[in-house]
């Protein structure tokens, strides 16, 4: 009896030290699929409401020649912190200790500045053009210069409103 509740004892330890063993990966794992599954939300949302806004333009440049008489122009400004999931951001901890580029955080910049325009120019929805676009991107940090891998964008610029004919 004895050999068998040690050898079902030694079983069930080693269950267990490969169940502990695995837990780090099987978070890993779950990071991996919900920063996915986050991430493809959130560029589906995206292009839905680019769609939307794909004709009003928003242009860098500060002046435009022959452009109708303007009726009002205001400030406009968007901005979103994304942050970067779990999985990425262990990747990027082995990318920082080799170097190179963190291809890891590109998709939080590219949806952070899309993101950003797109909020910016829900601002003023009765605008006809966005003129002299520009975008502010800074890192966000816990304090004391520990960061938590987000990345705040702002896009800000005028919103133009032409004046309609009469009639």
């Amino acid at each position: 009896m004895e050999s068998e509740y040690g050898e079902m004892s030694q079983g069930m330890e080693i269950f267990l030290d490969i169940l502990f063993l695995s837990i780090p990966f099987l978070v890993l794992l779950l990071a991996y699929v919900t920063g996915k599954i986050a991430e493809k939300r959130h560029y589906t949302r995206i292009r839905v409401r680019e769609e939307q806004w794909v004709n009003i333009p928003a242009i860098t440049g500060k002046h435009l020649p022959d452009l109708p008489a303007v009726a009002s122009a205001e400030l406009v400004v968007g901005s979103v912190v994304v942050s970067v999931d779990h999985f990425k951001r262990f990747l990027s901890n082995f990318r920082k200790f080799f170097g190179g580029e963190l291809k890891s955080y590109s998709s939080v910049i590219d949806r952070g500045r899309r993101e950003a325009i797109l909020r910016m120019k829900e601002s003023s929805p009765e605008a006809d053009l966005f003129l002299n676009c520009r975008l502010e991107t800074s890192s966000v940090s816990k304090g004391k210069g520990k960061a938590v891998g987000c990345a705040e964008l702002v896009a800000y610029a005028t919103a133009v409103r032409f004046q309609r004919p009469a009639g």
